[in-house]
């Protein structure tokens, strides 16, 4: 087999296969991914933004791409690691080859990978830096490209609306306002279908500004990159806490974490995938979940806070979700609106309407 394009690791390891999407090389943050489907909407999921992302399950692109399923207007993924890529998709819905949509967006992608071999070297070395590129590309050369390369800190300000859009329903009874920091469209979708006109505003949006929106809640994104490199919004979250009900998914659950003084770190490989247990601490019952995230809330740092943890995950009992009910604020760090992924923890959404519903938001 001839093979055009290669993944090359900070020691020099490589990994030769065959290019497909864009030609274009690159250094990026190597993580994985373990869902066995929804390729869609991982590739058009921001918080990916720059990174690259080894998929786990053996086949790529058998069902092809379909116009309603993205998560973003313009995916922004770094590249894409596959073992097995089908090109020739079997899905009366597709509309578009998985390559195609990757080429019109510029983004790179490999197949024929050893994936295993490459998600287990992320699972004991941890997320790292590599280079994706043409196979005769001098080693050092790439070596030199990843020992240059700088993490970016402005994911959020670079994926976020740069002005408000809105998203109506029918027969509305609750307006929302969603601070975007690289926000999933299914959240939107979900918040319509359950009687909710949404503002999608810029991340840096101020609370005064926010307020004269008159919203019954506000709604903090998910989105890449370290949650305390995001300051306006988590000054927007101590500006309004207590003012009207507050939701905040992934990086919106951080941020409102570091907001009531809590503390967040790195993990070493993150938790992407559709298949995480999350322990809902108020119940005892266990959720599987569709999670995406690199920053972890520490569990000690929340006991000097007024929030409570509520969800613990079951694998490495990092904290899953908090909430301050004096203020009305409550998030997951995993994703809810399941895009892909089990539907599992859709009630909190049902417990965002709730709060809304008892018009306790003083701007309602």
């Amino acid at each position: 087999m001839d093979f055009d394009r290669k993944i090359v690791l900070k020691d020099g390891r490589e990994f030769y296969g065959k290019g497909f999407g864009a030609s274009k090389s690159g250094v990026f943050e190597l993580v994985f991914n373990t869902s066995m489907a929804g390729y869609q909407e991982i590739i058009s999921d921001l918080s990916y933004f720059e990174q690259m992302v080894v998929m786990t399950y053996p086949l790529i692109g058998n069902y092809g791409i379909t116009d309603e399923d993205f998560e973003s207007r313009m995916p922004r993924i770094g590249g894409l690691i596959v073992r097995e890529y089908n090109d020739m998709p079997s899905n009366f819905r597709y509309t578009k080859t998985l390559s195609e949509i990757l080429e019109e967006n510029n983004i790179p992608a490999i197949s024929e990978i050893d994936t295993r071999q490459l998600t287990r070297i992320i699972r004991s070395e941890g997320s790292q830096a590599a280079v994706i590129t043409d196979a005769a590309t001098p080693t050092a050369e790439a070596v030199a490209a990843i020992e240059a390369y700088v993490y970016p800190k402005d994911q959020v300000p670079t994926v976020s609306s740069k002005k408000k859009w809105y998203s109506r329903t029918a027969n509305a009874k609750y307006n929302v306002v969603a601070v975007d920091c690289g926000i999933k469209l299914n959240i939107v979708r979900r918040l319509n279908a359950l009687g909710c006109n949404v503002t999608v505003v810029p991340y840096d949006i101020t609370a005064e500004r926010l307020l004269a929106l008159k919203p019954h809640g506000l709604f903090l994104s998910n989105g890449p990159g370290d949650p305390e490199n995001v300051a306006p919004v988590i000054s927007l979250i101590q500006d309004v806490r207590g003012k009207l009900p507050i939701f905040g998914i992934c990086l919106g659950h951080q941020m409102i974490s570091l907001a009531y003084g809590a503390h967040t770190y790195k993990l070493k490989f993150g938790h992407r995938g559709g298949n995480h247990p999350v322990k809902n601490l108020a119940t005892g019952k266990l959720e599987i979940t569709s999670q995406n995230h690199s920053f972890a809330v520490d569990a000690d740092s929340l006991k000097n806070t007024r929030l409570t943890a509520t969800h613990i995950n079951l694998l490495d009992n990092t904290i899953e979700g908090v909430a301050c009910r004096e203020d009305m604020v409550f998030s997951v760090q995993y994703h809810p609106e399941s895009a892909p992924g089990p539907q599992d923890s859709a009630y909190l959404f049902d417990q965002f309407i709730a709060a809304m519903e008892k018009g306790v938001g003083k701007n309602a």
